[in-house]
């Protein structure tokens, strides 16, 4: 059976589902011992004590009927416990009638009607008395009574008393677990933290299995810090023992005649364009410090630092205003890989910001041949080229543009879109990261 239907329904957070898990249970005991006690007390009791002294008022209602002396002796009254007088008409209610929350008093007006046919009203308006009025051939007939001889006094007590004391296990149940779910939380956070590049404290807590999940993450934000600084340093020294023989190249090619080195020299400058291309890819997404940012203005310097690069492109659009925590280093060289792209393999590209209460995203579109919908999960992977897609003639590229792109966005919690630009026909890249 499926309850998918119930998805909609069920809280999202943690929390939500613990007080969920914790209240149906409570719930659904006190609605299940309500039903119960409503059903015993209320008209199993009720309705004994209701047969008792319908047995009583028949005998009063014998002896006035026969008119003999027990019907006018006040000794009757006394021990019976029951009042009886003659009353006239204008005395008698119009109709039925009780306090609207007197529950019991539908089982003791249902009883006493359905024993004495002749019973015309029953009056239940004074809490602490049952009035009774008989039509006979000669008079009306009023008789007073206790109410406690038909119904328990307060019965709601019981009510009251299991809805005070299940609230008050279910706040004390909710400390309790709000304790235990904290670690949990906390680990949460600091997963998450880490997955966007922060490094918060955290310290394993809580039950022994929080623990070891706690532990294990450690063991694992210790081993990727580890393998990130191993790779920085041999960065740093690939970076430096490849340029300094290309730097020697380029000296020496400064020396020959410029008709003959000229085909050198570009080599030389596509091996560095080429070693800054996989620097940049093996380059950590989450390297430096995150701050708050105003990525429109960052956005606007970056597209006007391009222009000035001789670089056709132009900022259309600038929606939102505010700040949001960013790395601007490696959003400057995400937006600026999607600006030469889209130059390379089209001839102008427009950029737009939209910076909303819940996301930030970062649009460049391009007139050029665009890329294949069954082909864009592809062009996010390193080192591929999309030939039928992108005029790879128009460029010399790796293929690592896109997915150098798609990191910096992973890497701030956000994602790269592709899809097909309404405005120039070309490839529309979004980068959206949520606030």
């Amino acid at each position: 059976m499926s309850f998918r239907w119930l998805k909609p329904y069920i809280p999202r957070s943690l929390y939500g589902r613990a007080v969920l898990i914790l209240l149906t249970p409570v719930i659904t005991l006190l609605l299940v011992v309500s039903v119960v006690f409503i059903q015993r007390h209320y008209e199993g009791v009720t309705q004994q004590m209701t047969e008792t002294v319908s047995r009583e008022v028949r005998a009063i209602l014998a002896m006035r009927g026969d008119g003999g002396p027990a019907a006018t002796d006040a000794g009757v009254d006394s021990i019976l416990k029951i009042a009886q007088r003659a009353v006239s008409p204008a005395a008698v209610p119009e109709e039925d009638s009780r306090l609207w929350y007197d529950f019991s008093g539908i089982v003791v007006t249902r009883e006493f009607k359905a024993t004495f046919p002749n019973l015309a009203r029953v009056d239940l308006s004074n809490d602490n008395l049952v009035r009774l009025f008989f039509q006979t051939q000669d008079e009306w007939i009023e008789m007073v009574f206790d109410r406690r001889r038909v119904s328990a006094r307060q019965p709601h007590q019981l009510l009251v008393n299991m809805v005070v004391f299940g609230a008050l296990m279910t706040i004390i149940s909710y400390l309790y677990l709000r304790k235990q779910l904290r670690p949990i939380t906390r680990l949460a956070q600091a997963a998450e933290a880490f997955g966007r590049g922060r490094h918060m404290p955290y310290k394993p807590a809580g039950a022994v299995e929080v623990r070891a999940a706690g532990n294990a993450f450690l063991d694992m934000r210790a081993r990727i810090e580890r393998q990130i600084e191993q790779r920085t340093l041999m960065l740093s020294g690939v970076s430096h023992d490849l340029r300094t023989p290309l730097t020697r190249l380029r000296l020496s090619l400064a020396m020959l005649d410029d008709e003959e080195a000229d085909p050198m020299r570009r080599d030389v400058a596509d091996m560095e364009r080429l070693l800054d291309v996989f620097l940049a890819f093996v380059r950590d997404a989450q390297e430096g410090d995150a701050e708050l940012v105003d990525p429109i203005s960052l956005v606007r310097r970056i597209v006007e630092d391009s222009q000035r690069a001789q670089v056709s492109v132009s900022l259309v659009e600038a929606e939102g205003a505010g700040r949001i925590v960013l790395r601007p280093d490696n959003i400057r060289r995400a937006v600026e890989n999607l600006i030469n792209n889209a130059v390379r393999y089209g001839t102008r590209a427009e950029v737009s910001v939209t910076l909303s209460e819940k996301s930030l995203r970062i649009r460049v579109e391009d007139d050029g041949p665009g890329i294949p919908e069954d082909s864009r999960e592809d062009a996010v992977r390193p080192f591929t080229r999309l030939e039928p897609a992108r005029n790879q003639n128009r460029g010399t590229g790796v293929g690592l543009g896109l997915s150098i792109v798609f990191d910096v966005a992973r890497a701030h919690g956000g994602t790269l879109r592709l899809a097909e630009s309404s405005r120039l026909g070309g490839l529309c890249a979004d980068i959206v990261i949520a606030r």
